[in-house]
């Protein structure tokens, strides 16, 4: 049985490496949120290998491929449009509509993509001899989301190197070159024609040029995405973050093991890390002050995370991207006032709130503040 799942999981991964599927991943990517992005693909392939595994060559009658096919070009050239729209402020109620889009969006690329693909006709071989066809599809789709994760891994470490307008030309080029690809392979050679043909280049290359030219004036204008901004700014902090809390750790020669979670230092490393790797710190979690006993901490470097971390607040004023952040305070608060400041409304009333604990810290965290504070 796992034999099957492991045999259908290598044959999946070495036939999407460098394929579309996998490019497609990076170029998603670019737009969404990672788990976004894996759950879509998971979704797509679980409901495409599954119509493979379940109806087999069936479904070539019921459907025929090639209308299937034309449909998936036309939407990859949407989404190439849509990938070169600018983004616009969005208004938090108006996010929360359309939370589910990228995982749905995902998902129904690939369903369609994948259609009569090497992949899908991969899973119906595979599960014609099948003594277990659930592990097949399991291994299917594992074997999708693996080489996918692979595609966003790379995506991630160009996207570091690699202008937000390059990203987005890179990601609609993707999209187009696929779109137009099915399309000339599934529609019918009586629309090839050249006085066919030709308006329908000439009329795209005007739109993609238009759209391409309005990201290139907003980027000279110094225009940029707001979520591209906060997420750069976010990222920038838990990487300074990570550095200057390896400096104010006491190492093995003071603790001779790590205490983690049990360290107000290590616990702050714990939530660094997870939002580093992109993944999601539990508000309880947050919530939480970690023991340390009396532990000699440098509470010069310590002050200087803790108004590092009030300088990001008081900039991204999101809440929802600031859980970990607040948590990182609480942590360096803990040590230098012997309790976290649970209260935060403002920077003004939260110094307000320290002076009573301790004035002369207060203080320093005012001038600080002050100091760092952009203009």
């Amino acid at each position: 049985m796992l034999q099957e799942m492991i045999r259908a999981f290598l044959l999946i991964f070495i036939a999407e490496m460098g394929d579309k599927t996998q490019i497609l991943a990076m170029a998603f990517a670019t737009r969404f949120p990672v788990r976004k992005v894996l759950l879509g693909i998971g979704v797509g392939a679980f409901l495409n290998h599954g119509l493979a595994v379940a109806l087999g060559n069936y479904l070539s009658r019921l459907v025929p491929i090639s209308t299937v096919q034309m449909i998936a070009g036309a939407a990859f050239i949407g989404f190439a449009l849509w990938t070169l729209k600018p983004e616009k402020e969005e208004e938090d109620g108006k996010e929360q509509r359309i939370q589910f889009g990228p995982t749905v969006t995902v998902a129904i690329a690939f369903f369609l993509g994948e259609l009569g693909d090497k992949t899908q006709l991969t899973a119906i071989t595979l599960a014609a001899d099948a003594e277990y066809p659930l592990m097949i599809l399991a291994g299917t789709v594992l074997g999708m989301i693996a080489t996918g994760a692979l595609g966003i891994f790379i995506g991630k470490k160009l996207g570091d190197k690699i202008p937000e307008i390059g990203i987005k030309i890179l990601a609609a080029s993707i999209f187009m070159f696929f779109g137009l690809q099915k399309l000339y392979q599934t529609v019918p050679d009586r629309f090839l024609q050249i006085h066919i043909v030709l308006p329908f280049i000439c009329i795209l290359a005007l739109v993609v040029t238009w759209m391409v030219n309005v990201l290139i004036r907003r980027r000279r204008a110094g225009i940029r995405s707001d979520f591209i901004a906060k997420s750069k700014l976010l990222h920038d902090y838990y990487l300074h973050m990570k550095e200057n809390l390896n400096n104010i750790c006491l190492g093995l020669e003071y603790c001779s093991s790590c205490q983690g979670s049990q360290c107000a230092i290590g616990h702050s490393k714990e939530i660094v890390q997870a939002a580093l790797d992109n993944h999601e710190w539990q508000e309880e979690t947050c919530a939480t002050v970690a023991n340390h006993p009396e532990k000699p901490f440098t509470k010069e470097k310590v002050l200087d995370c803790l108004v590092d971390t009030l300088c990001l607040i008081n900039t991204i004023q999101d809440e929802k991207s600031l859980i970990s952040a607040h948590s990182i305070r609480n942590q360096m608060e803990a040590i230098l006032l012997g309790q976290p400041v649970k209260k935060f409304e403002s920077i003004e009333s939260y110094i307000e709130e320290v002076g009573k604990t301790d004035i002369v810290l207060s203080h320093r965290i005012d001038e600080l503040f002050r100091m760092r504070k952009p203009e």
